[in-house]
């Protein structure tokens, strides 16, 4: 897993920022929000900050102040782009970070999915991941219109949504997820390494027999395979999930690579490593232990006081004080990162940061934090590995369909 002095960052990138009011923000750029440079250009700041990966944003209903719940506020931003296209367009403007696009595996097929996620991981070179998202709510659903799903009493709630509630009324959920990310594996594999041979002189391109069915059988999917796109440069894409409790942490410990907690302090952080530790051995999990990643909202400048400022003229202009899931932090480089170091706990990889409002509080990452822990000999100097499974100390699995 390299150095474990050095941390692995992440960021997550949603719109104008993780703040509602973001889009009013000095700097923001609210006209770009839909344009495709808006987005490389973000990413490409990520990458310039040698940041391991970026996560892009996505579900399946337009924002609302309450998950699920729409709402007629005219305030906030309204819509978004899909992520997997995203992440395929701004892949080729870069070359080292990571990009993680979430994608729901509640209303789509796992075979299109997998596919997708394959062809990014090609058109990226080896730096592809997805991150893995069940939609719960009625108002989701209806958008398909091929399945009922019942809101839970009291999902959601002004603000951040009561996450317990959401796990405890829809666990099949993830059951449904953990089924489609074995789908996602299998055909990532059902073309072995050599599969194409390429041959002009014979007029052979491809060895029919390295390709293989897959024959997934579960009470959501039949899937047959193959895939009809080759296997992976990675071999597998870095699978992610965000996790809050006990069902998606299952999740977590039985398919991902990695997943992202939300604990509100270092003795929270400490007990969610425990629990899933725990569960990781109550499934039986093989391939090496999760790579767990702590999430922060951050507004963030050198001046003291400055960025609480911030973060108080931007809940004025929403009516309401900014909650989260994460723990939002308002304050200097030198405190975050006093934070980060706090928090690195044997277990814990390291930290995806949602800037509040961009592109300050993300320059704000790139520019001052990652100077600040590469002098506290926290952070990498340059990128050494090309593919992100290699830089997250993941290794490139063997095809679980090759005999040969």
């Amino acid at each position: 897993m390299g150095d474990p002095a050095l941390m692995h960052l992440a960021v997550a990138l949603d719109g104008a920022g993780w703040h509602p009011a973001a889009w009013r923000a000095e700097r923001a750029r609210p006209a770009d929000l839909f344009d495709a440079h808006y987005w490389s250009d973000q990413i490409v700041e990520a990458e310039s900050g040698l940041l391991d990966l970026v996560t892009i944003d996505d579900t399946m209903a337009v924002q609302s102040v309450r998950r699920g719940v729409p709402d007629d506020r005219l305030d906030q931003v309204r819509g978004r782009l899909d992520a997997v296209l995203v992440a395929a367009r701004v892949a080729p403007v870069t070359s080292r970070i990571g990009i993680v696009p979430v994608a729901t595996t509640t209303h789509t097929e796992p075979f299109h999915l997998s596919k997708a996620i394959a062809t990014l991981d090609w058109v990226s070179n080896g730096r592809a991941g997805v991150q893995v998202r069940v939609s719960p709510t009625a108002v989701e659903a209806r958008q398909f219109g091929r399945r009922v799903i019942t809101d839970p009493v009291g999902a959601g709630g002004t603000g951040a949504p009561n996450h317990g509630e959401i796990a405890a009324s829809h666990e099949e959920l993830f059951d449904e997820a953990a089924d489609a990310v074995e789908v996602f594996r299998r055909l990532w594999d059902s073309w072995e390494d050599d599969a194409e041979i390429r041959d002009a002189a014979t007029g052979r391109f491809v060895d029919r027999e390295r390709l293989h069915y897959i024959d997934f059988e579960g009470r959501w999917f039949s899937v047959k395979g193959p895939s009809i796109t080759p296997r992976p440069p990675q071999g597998q894409p870095v699978v992610a999930c965000l996790a809050h409790v006990t069902a998606p942490y299952r999740l977590a410990a039985t398919s991902a690579d990695v997943v992202f907690v939300t604990p509100k302090d270092r003795p929270g952080l400490v007990a969610i490593e425990a629990e899933l530790r725990a569960l990781e051995e109550q499934v039986g999990r093989s391939g090496g232990p999760l790579r767990i990643l702590a999430d922060v909202v951050v507004f963030l400048d050198d001046r003291p006081g400055v960025a609480a400022s911030r973060k108080a003229a931007l809940d004025e202009l929403d009516g309401h004080e900014l909650r989260s899931d994460a723990l939002v932090f308002a304050g200097t480089t030198a405190e975050l990162a006093d934070l980060l170091e706090s928090w690195s706990v044997p277990g814990i990889s390291g930290f995806r940061l949602r800037p509040g409002a961009v592109p300050v509080d993300l320059e704000g990452i790139t520019r001052r934090l990652v100077p600040e822990l590469q002098r506290r000999g926290r952070f990498r100097q340059s990128y050494a590995e090309t593919m992100l499974r290699t830089r997250l100390g993941l290794e490139i699995p063997a095809n679980r369909y090759t005999t040969r």
